[in-house]
């Protein structure tokens, strides 16, 4: 049997639907993503094949970088998802996802560029950088 995953906007505008196995939770916690949200992204990323995106008219897009995007609900603002430039996926917010969601971490980037209000406590791997670059020691 597939596995299947609903979830929402805070308003319901845009609701979602991921079926089949998730990706381990990526905690991103560079600068783009704290201003964003306030702490740091909780994401899975979704193969766009097993996405089905319900009032995707709703969604806004920001281009935050030169290499992704941002969507969110343009009626409540809920961050959603974030898109790098040619994927075949697309990373939405663990949050928005109704629970119970039975997702865990995987692992943690850009730790380099957390904010000093909070510590990485859990023992997932975290890197500096992105996941290419080299683990971070306690």
């Amino acid at each position: 049997m597939v596995q299947v995953r609903d979830g929402r906007c805070n308003c319901g505008a845009v609701r979602f639907r991921a079926k089949g196995e998730l990706a381990d939770i990526i905690g991103c916690h560079c600068s783009q993503c704290r201003r964003q949200t306030g702490l740091y992204y909780a994401a899975t990323n979704v193969d766009r094949d097993r996405l089905e995106i319900e009032g995707g008219e709703n969604v806004s897009w920001y281009r935050s970088s030169d290499t992704a995007r941002r969507g969110f609900c343009r009626t409540c603002g809920s961050a959603l998802f974030w898109e790098a430039d040619g994927a075949d996926y697309l990373s939405v917010m663990a949050g928005a996802f109704d629970q119970p969601t039975g997702l865990r971490f995987g692992y943690h980037i850009y730790c380099a560029d957390k904010a000093d209000y909070y510590d990485v406590a859990d023992s997932a791997p975290r890197f500096s950088v992105g996941r290419t670059s080299a683990p971070m020691g306690d």
